[in-house]
């Protein structure tokens, strides 16, 4: 099993053949990253963020920042060797076999599904906030939220007071997979727009809370300590924070695009972290500073039903805090009068997530359309639609997945869930870059990571170290999903292997095609 390994030989001779003109500098690389990682978690994971740590949210950025920083330098390694699609699946199969490569395929529907359904839930906070500002329209509780959960006994219970069912969360995830079973697809304008929209709101958002900021909203700095219980504390708000530093990795597949990548690709990678670090502090640093954390109690956690029902009862006295949000950022601006300002930010917000759903879909189906390729699921999931010429049938599995996802879990659960995976995932491609460097260190690396024994057990360590300050429900849900997912290796993609078999033909130069059309299996 652990001998399965995909002929990295094959698929660089076939990278060369498709190699792109390398016309990207530091600041376009810089540039990139800003666009890709600005976005949902700060937006929607705000008010989690200060139930966990307070106003010390402010460092868990920082932390959540830097293990990012190190994680992107060997994700680029990697990623400038191997310049195809399938991420650190592929990655994975070319370096540590296909058992733990599929176990990284496995994990990384948790980075990407489960990530869609979280953006899902807090764009329907935000759509709904703007509905009841300008309309009047509000949902009823059963109808716009999900269940709290909580795991007594080790098994999960559900608290439908707090909510049944997140609605306005299922039709954007229909409407996104029916524009990707379609075809359709966002362009580059259309992206860059949004991303000027999103930094606009964020800068739009700074200026107008920092005028408004009070040193004693910063006390206590650090109410749930740094360790707290099952998640809490600034440790474990970075761990679910990390979430907001999610799409890093577009410096990463850059690359093979990058002038000189020695030099360009980490003041890339650093760069982009460094600024979107300070933009998310300066964001945290005016989301408190104006109006303060103002925690429900100590210790609670804001996925818990203990949690919602405090707000619940908080908001039916009309004194709901910033932790009891479902749209941060717009209701900080609200508090302060500046409601036009706060309905721009839920505009924003409604305007530029759904394209971040619609990427992270398709990243998921990318990756199923891959592994399908390879064998290790059934080639039927990779069918292409007679007339769309899109991978229609794993595209609405996908889409179906999502919805049910964020029809029933709240958004800290789901992003907390989602890192999970993603850590698993990043821990896998720093342990695969220094094993490739002790197997075959002669290899040609466009980009070498530097200090490399340094660097990738820091990187490996800040995975396994945020991992374990997730709260404990979403640290067991992997090894729980993992166990699932070698039931399914063993029952079919073991003995349908195409590497298994002895098929070593690889597929790559429909790597970087856009959503449709993408061509048959062969």
């Amino acid at each position: 099993m652990f001998g399965r390994v995909k002929s990295l030989d094959a698929i660089m001779a076939t990278a060369e053949k498709k190699s792109l003109h390398r016309s990207l500098g530091p600041i376009q690389l810089t540039l990139l990253g800003v666009g890709a990682v600005i976005g949902t978690g700060i937006f929607v994971l705000t008010a989690a963020a200060a139930q966990k740590a307070g106003p010390g949210m402010m460092w868990s950025f920082v932390i959540a920042g830097f293990v990012c920083a190190v994680a992107a330098l060997c994700y680029s390694e990697l990623a400038s060797m191997v310049p195809v699609s399938g991420s650190a699946y592929t990655y994975s199969y070319a370096v540590v076999g296909e058992l733990l490569a599929w176990m990284v395929g496995w994990a990384l529907i948790l980075e990407y599904a489960v990530a869609a359904s979280a953006v899902c839930v807090g764009w329907s906070g935000y759509f709904m906030g703007l509905m009841k500002s300008w309309f009047g329209l509000v949902l009823p509780t059963a109808l716009s939220a999900g269940p709290a959960w909580s795991f007594a006994g080790g098994l999960p219970h559900a608290d439908f007071s707090a909510g049944i069912i997140n609605v306005p969360a299922i039709v954007i995830a229909g409407l996104i997979t029916a524009l990707l079973v379609k075809g359709t697809t966002e362009s580059a304008t259309v992206n860059a727009a949004l991303v000027a929209i999103k930094i606009t709101a964020l800068t739009m958002f700074v200026v107008l809370t920092w005028p408004a900021m009070h040193a004693s909203h910063f006390t206590p700095f650090t109410p749930n300590g740094w360790f707290g219980h099952d998640g809490m504390g600034v440790v474990g708000a970075a761990s679910s924070i990390f979430f907001a530093y999610v799409g890093f990795d577009a410096v990463s597949t850059a690359a093979e695009e990058t002038k000189n990548p020695q030099r360009n690709v980490p003041i890339g990678l650093i760069g982009s972290l460094a600024i979107c670090t300070i933009f998310y502090l300066a964001v945290a640093a005016g989301a408190v500073g104006a109006i303060g954390a103002q925690p429900t109690a100590v210790g609670v956690s804001p996925d818990s039903a203990a949690f919602a029902n405090q707000c619940a009862a908080l908001t039916a006295q009309g004194a709901q805090p910033l932790v009891c949000s479902k749209e941060a950022l717009a209701f900080v601006l609200r508090a302060i009068n500046h409601s036009a300002a706060g309905d721009l930010i839920g505009l924003a917000a409604n305007l530029a997530l759904p394209s971040v759903i619609l990427m992270m879909i398709f990243g998921q189906t990318r990756i199923f359309f891959v592994m399908a390729r390879d064998g290790l699921l059934p080639e039927k999931l990779a069918t292409v639609h007679p007339t769309w010429k899109t991978p229609y049938i794993v595209t609405i599995v996908t889409g179906i997945f999502v919805a049910f996802a964020a029809a029933l879990l709240p958004v800290g659960q789901l992003a907390d869930i989602s890192n999970s995976g993603t850590l698993f995932a990043f821990l896998m491609v720093a342990v695969a870059v220094m094993i490739l460097r002790w197997r075959d260190p002669g290899r040609k690396r466009p980009f070498r990571t530097p200090l490399i024994w340094v660097t990738g057990p820091i990187a490996a360590a800040g995975c396994v170290f945020l991992y374990a300050n997730l709260p404990i429900s979403s640290i067991l849900v992997l090894p729980v999903w993992g166990g699932i997912g070698l039931v399914f290796y063993f029952a079919y993609g073991y003995r349908k292997s195409h590497v298994g078999r002895g098929l070593t033909e690889v597929h790559e130069l429909d790597a970087d095609l856009p959503p449709g059309p993408v061509p048959p299996i062969s």
